[in-house]
């Protein structure tokens, strides 16, 4: 699998394109300017790409900015855990307190509940549900390629911030133990923000949540 990350926005957030053969998936689309969308389209236009899908870690406006554009241009579904929509339902609301104007969203996304071997496409993931960042939060693991989208759940040596609606360290850090540092050491960690990392090193390094506190 192919895996294209674009630092986007004015919260340097990783958006990411999946390629599997002539398919493609985005990952948390969070641009804003045009240009940084139209690296994003060219890629899968000029590679005559079939993209399947859009696929939100969660519904935080960092991740949600640079829907309304995809989806005007490309006719594919948006999926969503449906554990708590309320950031989904108050996107407008968010973008305001950041300063930024934008309009909600006039449909329910797909809801993507945790599950194993969840399939779309050429796609095949573990769906894991690691709320404590935010409520609807999930991460993608491909077992077959060694690594796991991780959103805002852990960075290099760092890990999403708890001081949002729902925010909650210890169950962050559940997330963490149960659903992350149990992956193989050798996992590679494709983060929200920030460079990519590995399960080993952050069990290692990251000091905010170790295996054993």
């Amino acid at each position: 699998m192919q895996i294209h990350r674009f630092t986007v926005g004015p919260f340097a957030e990783n958006t990411y394109l999946l390629i599997e053969g002539e398919q493609a998936l985005v990952i948390d689309p969070g641009f804003i300017e045009d240009s940084e969308y139209e690296q994003v389209k060219s890629e899968i236009e000029n590679n005559g790409l079939d993209l399947k899908a859009i696929v939100l870690t969660h519904a935080h406006v960092d991740h949600v900015l640079g829907l309304h554009k995809i989806l005007a241009d490309f006719d594919v579904p948006v999926y969503l855990n449906d554990g708590d929509r309320y950031l989904w339902d108050n996107f407008a609301s968010q973008a305001a307190m950041f300063g930024f104007q934008a309009d909600g969203f006039d449909f329910i996304p797909v809801t993507l509940k945790a599950q194993p071997e969840w399939a779309i496409g050429n796609f095949t993931f573990d769906v894991r549900y690691t709320p404590g960042h935010a409520p609807d939060h999930v991460s993608l693991y491909s077992s077959n390629d060694g690594f796991v989208i991780g959103g805002d759940v852990l960075f290099k040596e760092g890990i999403g911030r708890t001081d949002l609606y729902k925010g909650d360290f210890d169950l962050l850090a559940k997330s963490i133990r149960e659903q992350l540092y149990d992956l193989p050491d050798d996992t590679i960690v494709y983060a929200g923000h920030g460079p990519e990392t590995t399960i080993g090193h952050e069990k290692r390094s990251n000091p905010f949540v170790k295996m054993g506190n």
